[in-house]
């Protein structure tokens, strides 16, 4: 099956009696153009034989098939029981791919079994179309374990823009300031709604996230600390700083008017 046919990929769903779970946020990507960008941008052009890949929601395979064709081994959760079933049977049963079927947040977060979790840290890159539902939740908890060096997603425009704003925009959120605290923001390419099928009701955009080191010596005590008072100040986002915090912080400043740099020297100095 061509799975960046349209026809093929509905032909398939119908004769098989599968429907795309809306609640899952199960969206195939059905265009050659934008599989290739992604692809690209996540492990670049050339083959990539025996890099470790991770990619979680696979569906139906499409990012899976061309990452193989590329030589690259990948790892791929899938929590339909059906996809995960038929996945690499339809794949011609490839020798580089291994299929976990369960719930990526349960399987991050250590819920699952220890003989079916894969163990994050052992991957170099991961390249996914994240389900929509739960993609922002999924990308977060792999953000805060630091685990994978660089991961190219496909998300939400608007998710993708709120991980990449900087201090002063409106988009400026809590997403992107956790985010950016171990990993450099790069949105690629917006990819419009009609290269899925069922078409979702809004635009996506490619981002890379790519690891940095520049925070590597922030204890844990700080790091906790870190998401406790940057998430209490986006609850109250329209107020300054100093009426959230009262005696603890003197400012006029807003949430998302703080750079990276200015909180941690917020956080540094109310933790020493």
């Amino acid at each position: 099956m061509n799975l960046t046919s349209p026809s093929q990929v509905k032909a398939w769903c119908l004769a098989n009696g599968f429907h795309p779970n809306k609640t899952l946020g199960q969206n195939f990507l059905i265009d050659r153009n934008a599989l290739t960008a992604i692809v690209d941008a996540g492990l670049g052009s050339a083959p990539v034989p025996g890099v470790r890949v991770l990619e979680i929601g696979p569906g139906l395979g499409v990012l899976t098939e061309e990452m193989l064709a590329r030589g690259a081994c990948v790892t791929a959760v899938e929590k339909d029981p059906v996809l995960a079933e038929r996945l690499a049977g339809a794949l011609g049963n490839p020798p580089g791919l291994a299929v976990v079927a369960g719930d990526a947040l349960e399987l991050i977060a250590g819920k699952a079994g220890a003989s079916s979790a894969p163990q994050f840290c052992d991957f170099d890159f991961m390249v996914s179309n994240l389900p929509y539902q739960s993609g922002t939740r999924i990308l977060l908890e792999l953000v805060m374990r630091r685990a994978v060096p660089s991961m190219t997603v496909l998300v939400q425009t608007e998710v993708a823009e709120r991980l990449a704003a900087g201090p002063g925009s409106k988009t400026r959120s809590l997403s992107g300031v956790w985010t950016q605290l171990d990993y450099d923001i790069q949105l690629v390419r917006k990819v419009a709604a009609s290269c899925f099928w069922p078409r979702p009701e809004v635009a996506s955009t490619v981002v890379t996230l790519t690891r940095h080191d520049r925070n590597i010596a922030l204890s844990e005590k700080e790091r906790v600390f870190f998401r406790s008072l940057t998430k209490r100040a986006f609850e109250h986002r329209r107020k300054q700083l100093g009426s959230i915090f009262k005696d603890m912080i003197q400012s006029c400043a807003r949430a998302e008017e703080l750079s990276n740099e200015e909180w941690l020297t917020l956080v540094k100095g109310l933790t020493a």
